[in-house]
């Protein structure tokens, strides 16, 4: 069976969502289930300057409506045994991490590279804008040839029909669960998750 995730390496709901998809596996007895982690961009316009999270939520939502949004991700993420640090999130374009993650895919790591970025997202206060800081990680984890797939324009029009599929099939938010022709959005409770894969079974 396959499982399809869209999300973003900059959302920290998703970041929590797998940490309760893992959960839900962990309970799940029914045939093996394939996670294929699928892109979606948060801000696909956003130029990676290096600046704070906290400053583009600030001008969006006023600076009490950046903290609380912040402090409610961050209790609902130590909920699943995540260690936030929002203070130090960068703001980042994710087109180039979205490539690593297709080509993590085929090298059989992409449950460990989104892990890897993830954690580096939210708990380091990496840059994940940066190709070096991105090659660095993504090599950690195992994934070869990072550096080269950064410029790969095959590889990038692979991605933008990713993309554009996640749009076809509705995909406003992440994350979102998809087996099939079904799906559920939000970092789902594993219950949730369960009765999914229950229904495509």
């Amino acid at each position: 069976m396959r499982l399809d995730v869209w999300s973003d390496v900059v959302c920290p709901w998703c970041y929590i969502g797998k940490r309760k998809l893992e959960r839900a596996l962990e309970q799940w007895d029914g045939e093996p289930v394939d996670v294929v982690w699928k892109p979606f961009e948060l801000n696909p316009d956003l130029e990676s300057s290096g600046g704070l999270v906290f400053d583009l939520l600030a001008e969006r939502m006023g600076s009490e409506g950046a903290r609380e949004a912040q402090s409610r991700s961050t209790a609902v993420a130590a909920s699943v045994g995540l260690r936030y640090e929002l203070s130090k999130e960068i703001a980042a374009n994710t087109f180039d991490a979205h490539r690593l993650m297709l080509v993590a895919h085929e090298q059989g790591v992409q449950g460990e590279v989104a892990e890897r970025f993830f954690q580096a997202q939210f708990c380091e206060g990496a840059n994940l804008g940066d190709r070096e800081t991105l090659v660095a990680l993504a090599g950690e984890v195992g994934l070869a040839g990072a550096a080269a797939a950064l410029d790969d324009d095959a590889l990038a029009g692979r991605l933008s029909a990713e993309l554009d599929e996640g749009r076809a099939i509705g995909v406003r938010s992440v994350p979102t669960f998809v087996v099939g022709n079904r799906g559920v959005a939000g970092a789902q409770d594993p219950e949730v998750i369960l009765q999914l894969l229950r229904s495509a079974g």
